[in-house]
């Protein structure tokens, strides 16, 4: 898993009645991209550090969407 900063963390609930997880990385802890991230999570007034697990996935920023490639 790679992001940029802006890039969105989308965590889906693991449990029944768990709900999803969306935040935006705001600050990356490795050069290249790899976690963990400190992510600012929507609904909250907080950021955390974040090591994602298999639930999560990494959505690109509206900054980023006109540079990825069409797929």
């Amino acid at each position: 898993m790679k992001a940029q900063v802006g890039d969105r963390l989308i965590v889906e609930g693991a449990h029944t009645g768990e709900g999803r997880r969306i935040g935006v990385i705001v600050e990356l802890r490795h050069p290249g991209g790899e976690p963990p991230y400190v992510v600012r999570w929507e609904g909250a007034e907080h950021e955390s550090l974040v090591f994602p697990g298999p639930d999560a996935h990494v959505e690109a920023g509206r900054g980023r969407e006109a540079a990825l490639p069409a797929s």
